[in-house]
């Protein structure tokens, strides 16, 4: 059994934690569902009324990073105050994975994208901090929706 982290980011759906976990997987490489444990009998307790086949706890690896997820109910939603970082070595992994994770476009800016589960993303080069040293770099990434490196490196 793989040793625990930790600390590991929970992440709460409102009914898609399945089909997150399934698409996450598919996304990142070196991923992997590890345990799906659904709501038991909605006649066990008040608070599992209407959560029959949903997610209690899922356990999940992306390329290395152990997340846990539930099915919450719509009390709770995502916002921009937490984003996940994906660190990228090169502009056709940043593309590649911004293709996969930006699906609101209202919510692009300065490599900040947000899925179709509402969670918020960063899709940056890892060498961002190199490439934002100077003024005409940061102004550069200011006016971008997805990070150009080139873009920044020529500023």
């Amino acid at each position: 059994m793989a040793e625990l982290l930790p600390i590991q980011p929970c992440l709460w759906f409102n009914d898609r934690a399945r089909e997150a976990m399934t698409y996450y997987i598919d996304v990142f490489p070196n991923s992997r569902i590890n345990s799906i444990v659904d709501y038991p009998d909605e006649s066990l307790d008040e608070h599992f009324a209407a959560m029959s086949g949903k997610v209690l706890n899922g356990s999940f690896t992306l390329n290395g990073v152990d997340f846990v997820c539930l099915d919450g109910g719509p009390i709770f939603t995502f916002n921009e105050s937490i984003s996940l970082v994906v660190l990228c070595k090169s502009q056709d992994e940043i593309d590649s994975y911004w293709a996969k994770l930006s699906h609101v476009a209202e919510s692009e800016q300065c490599g900040w994208c947000k899925d179709q589960f509402g969670v918020s993303w960063q899709i940056i080069p890892e060498n961002m901090a190199e490439l934002t040293r100077r003024p005409e770099q940061i102004g550069v990434m200011m006016g971008q929706k997805k990070i150009v490196i080139a873009e920044l490196e020529n500023a």
